[in-house]
């Protein structure tokens, strides 16, 4: 698979924007990440150190009324977003993704989106 998209920079756009996340009431999850190179099936990791080759990561996003994001994104340039907002309302989404910064905006804009201000 291409590297379009550096992990370990768009992990950084995650951990930029979680302490404002929790100040708003938001549960941000630990950072999961899935291993290129480890044999099929692949298991997710939450510590980026046990993964050799990283192909993608993922988060869960939680809030009031039971609303939910679930956003993980690959090394090629996409992202699969999943989400669920307080009013029942589903989304499902997979946008293209081109750099770490577009990452950074694809979670603020479905932040705001799922769990308004």
């Amino acid at each position: 698979m291409d590297y379009v998209v550096d992990l370990d920079h768009a992990a950084d756009e995650i951990a930029r924007r979680r302490p404002d996340w929790e100040l708003a009431g938001v549960l941000v999850g630990a950072v999961t990440w899935r291993d290129y190179a480890a044999p099929w099936p692949s298991k997710l990791e939450w510590d980026r150190n046990l993964v050799a080759d990283p192909d993608s990561l993922g988060v869960e996003i939680s809030g009031p009324g039971d609303a939910t994001v679930v956003i993980v994104l690959f090394r090629g340039g996409w992202a699969d977003v999943d989400a669920c907002t307080s009013d029942g309302d589903v989304v499902v989404d997979a946008p293209r993704v081109e750099s770490p910064q577009a990452f950074g905006r694809l979670l603020d804009q479905y932040i705001m989106r799922i769990f308004g201000n």
